[in-house]
């Protein structure tokens, strides 16, 4: 069990005043699952009235508005999270039992469907169906592509932007976790297994000492679901553990941006984005 204390700054900067900005966050902390949440708490500037809410995938949304002309637009979360195992009582499916299970829930089913950002092309597909043929048991297939997939690919930021896609990222054998996920999501699903993209926080340095803030950036990671919901890291290919603080999930990286939104006003905006995290215990 450890106690993190996370502080993600972003918003944007305006060359000229923006009249008004209409805009939803998703930076707080989910709470369950091994996973609690101490303190959270959302600040915005210019200041502005929330309204929160859970949406369809079970993150936690704030949405508000900035009617003021303003030249930036500040969003700063902090939060304190407890984070240890979970309590899992394990359930596996074979196959057979697996492609009946799918297709039951709607959860499962729309985590199967591949989408724009998770379409793999036919040589990482090929590579899943190989891995998978190999192995009686779904969900030692699917720690094989998390481990296979995440080992082919290069985290190098800058190769790709927010809008890149898997079968981009791919191409490339490199990109940040967000095309990591991207990937090894549409390999699994590609393979039948439904699979879904978590965003959150890694703690970067396991050596840093109780009370040193270093800086870390939002994270992706994945989950499959093969009896049970499995994560795994496949950018640093390890499982998730206390290092790992979970925000939200989704189909892919559209269902959980950190920050998102519209204004009117000047046609360029530059957006900035800063994340700290101190070990507490």
């Amino acid at each position: 069990m450890s106690r993190l204390r996370i502080v993600h700054r972003t918003g944007f900067d305006y060359d000229d005043p923006a009249t008004a900005s209409y805009n939803e966050a998703r930076m707080m902390p989910f709470g369950g699952e091994g996973q609690f949440v101490l303190q959270s708490s959302l600040d915005i500037s210019p200041a502005a009235t929330q309204h929160t809410y859970i949406d369809y995938w079970g993150t936690r949304v704030s949405t508000f508005e900035v009617l003021t002309p303003h030249t930036e637009l500040s969003v700063t979360a902090t939060s304190l999270v407890e984070v240890g195992a979970a309590a899992r009582v394990e359930h596996p499916l074979d196959w057979a039992e697996l492609a009946v299970a799918r297709e039951r829930a709607s959860q499962f089913v729309e985590q199967t469907w591949q989408t724009p950002f998770t379409t793999v092309p036919e040589d990482a597909a090929g590579l899943a169906r190989e891995l998978a043929a190999e192995q009686d048991d779904p969900a030692v297939a699917a720690f094989e592509i998390c481990r296979v997939v995440g080992g082919a690919m290069e985290y190098m930021p800058g190769v790709t932007g927010v809008h890149s896609t898997a079968a981009e990222a791919w191409s490339e054998r490199r990109g940040v976790c967000q095309d990591i996920a991207h990937v090894t999501i549409g390999a699994l699903r590609s393979v039948g297994i439904p699979a879904r993209y978590v965003s959150g926080y890694l703690h970067p340095d396991p050596s840093a000492a109780v009370g040193v803030t270093v800086t870390g950036e939002s994270h992706a990671w994945v989950e499959w679901f093969t009896g049970d919901w499995h994560g795994y890291d496949p950018t640093n290919l390890i499982g998730i553990a206390d290092r790992h603080v979970l925000v939200g999930r989704g189909r892919d990286y559209a269902d959980v941006p950190p920050l998102r939104g519209v204004y009117a006003g000047p046609s360029a905006s530059n957006l900035f984005v800063s994340v700290e995290i101190t070990r507490e215990s």
